[in-house]
């Protein structure tokens, strides 16, 4: 019994930190999401990194993305391309922080944050990207408008 109280225990205590390790990587799984007179908006906060990771989804299905108004598309790792039922197009060479890849163009149908919905969007599948997290770069965010304030990034779609 004593045995089974330790493992128990330790199931407790992994569960609990894996969840509270998941929201320090992302806190917003959930993220805030309002319309209001014709304007989605969504507001992020930083992760423990200072970088703002968010939930959403690309054609339905689940994904985490990382904003990046540095990149200029909005980038894939080429290992969830299937999934996220994108159809690779003509090669390209994309200059990254890595250097110089061959990735291939995409178009992704809808995307979403919370309230707002992108469609139509210009991507890259790109192979050299290990993670499973979405690059959201300007292709994507073009259109919204942005603002940062006290660790807060705030998307608005009018």
């Amino acid at each position: 019994m004593i045995v089974a109280g330790w493992l128990l225990a330790l199931a407790l205590l992994t569960f609990y930190f894996s969840q509270w390790l998941e929201e320090r990587q992302n806190p917003n799984s959930r993220p805030i999401a309002m319309s209001e007179d014709g304007v989605n908006q969504v507001m992020l906060e930083r992760n423990f990194q200072h970088h703002y990771v968010v939930s959403g989804t690309i054609n339905d299905v689940p994904v985490t993305f990382l904003v990046d108004t540095g990149a200029t598309t909005v980038s894939v790792p080429a290992h969830l391309a299937d999934k996220l039922q994108l159809q690779p197009g003509a090669p390209q060479m994309t200059n990254t922080a890595n250097g110089v890849v061959e990735t291939r163009a995409t178009k992704i149908d809808e995307l979403r944050l919370g309230t707002i919905t992108l469609r139509d969007v210009r991507a890259s599948i790109n192979p050299g990207m290990r993670s499973d997290e979405i690059l959201l770069g300007m292709s994507a965010l073009k259109t919204i408008e942005f603002t940062h304030r006290d660790g807060v990034l705030t998307l608005k779609q009018y």
